[in-house]
Parts: C-alpha cells; sequence; structure tokens
C-alpha cells in the first residue's frame, strides 16, 4: 500500500469522530496519528505529545508568528487547535496520517493536500443527539456544552466541502462505511 496518504476527519463535538478514527487505527496499521496542538488545558489522563501538543495561547501565537503550522484556528477565544508542519512532514514520509481536526482546519488540509488528501466528516443524527451524547460524557459544563451546540449547528454547514459524509446514528453501520471508503481511497 503506497505510504503518504492523508484522511482528514472532522466533526462537532459529540458526533463520535474520535471513536471512529481509533477503530480505523486498530483495523490498519498504515496509519499514524497526527498529534495536533491545542492552547486548552488537557483533560482526564491526556499527556503532551500523545494525544496532543500543549501550549499556552501565548505559546501558540509564537509558534503562530513563526510559521509553523500547516493549519491552525482559535476556535474558541484563547482556544487554539493546529497541526505543526515539521510532524506531519516526518510522518509522511513512512505513512499514511490521520488528522482529527475541526471543520476549518479540515477545509484547510483538503486545500493544502488536494487528491492526496480525503476529507471525512462525520456528524450525529441530530442536535438533540449531539446534546445527549456530550451530556454523557460528563465533562463538560451546562456553559461549555450550549457553545458547543451552537457551535455544532455551524459546523454542520462545512460537511458539503467535505468528499465524503458518514450520518453516525449507528456504529457498526458508520464503522462497516468508514472501512469500505478508506480501503477504496487507498486503493487508488
Amino acid at each position: 500500500m503506497k505510504k503518504g496518504k492523508v484522511i482528514i476527519f472532522s466533526a462537532p463535538s459529540g458526533s463520535g469522530k474520535s471513536t471512529l478514527v481509533r477503530y480505523l487505527m486498530s483495523k490498519d496499521d498504515s496509519f499514524t496519528f497526527s498529534i495536533s496542538a491545542t492552547s486548552r488545558p488537557p483533560r482526564g489522563e491526556e499527556r503532551n505529545g500523545v494525544e496532543y501538543f500543549f501550549f499556552s495561547p501565548e505559546e501558540f501565537r509564537e509558534k503562530i508568528a513563526a510559521g509553523e503550522f500547516v493549519e491552525y484556528e482559535e476556535v474558541y477565544k484563547d482556544r487554539f487547535y493546529g497541526t505543526l508542519k515539521s510532524q506531519v512532514e516526518a510522518q509522511l514520509e513512512k505513512n499514511n496520517i490521520l488528522f482529527d481536526v475541526d471543520v476549518k482546519g479540515g477545509c484547510s488540509l483538503k486545500n493544502y493536500y488536494g487528491d492526496r488528501a480525503l476529507f471525512i466528516f462525520v456528524q450525529a443524527p441530530s442536535v438533540d443527539e449531539l446534546r445527549n451524547r456530550l451530556v454523557g460524557r460528563g465533562d463538560t459544563s451546562p456553559e461549555e456544552m450550549e457553545k458547543r451546540l451552537a457551535k455544532a449547528e455551524y459546523e454542520m454547514t462545512f460537511a458539503q466541502r467535505a468528499d465524503v459524509v458518514i450520518v453516525n446514528d449507528s456504529l457498526e453501520k458508520a464503522q462497516a462505511e468508514l472501512l469500505e471508503i478508506v480501503n477504496k481511497f487507498l486503493s487508488e
């Protein structure tokens, strides 16, 4: 299998994107996971350099000014997410790479990598289902949940810019659809 292809996952918070990314990683060892940088604090047992590269908002701004990102976005005030160029370039030499990014980052990465990339947008069947999933996580304050839900409605307007939309209403169905789509892309 040819290395150096890019799979981009984007979705509103609570859509099941991370679950699908982990599933794909378990089924195909030709991928490495792109570790995004963020200015948010770690959640639970997240570790720097494993789930994310954690920077303060000031450090993140310094890296932006130095041109160190393939893409970045200030998703909320002082809450940045981005992809470091140095990491991606090294990974693409040896592997296919998965990105788990916000919708604007997904569009930027697709524009940057073009036909070498497959942009997959994952969405829950409804905003009500997103709310239920966020409540089930138990790590989101009511204020943060309302912000995320408002943002989710906006983010869903980006689905049309993706190469593929997977509606995650049944995890098993979404997983099967994902494998079929990715295998086809990798064989092209």
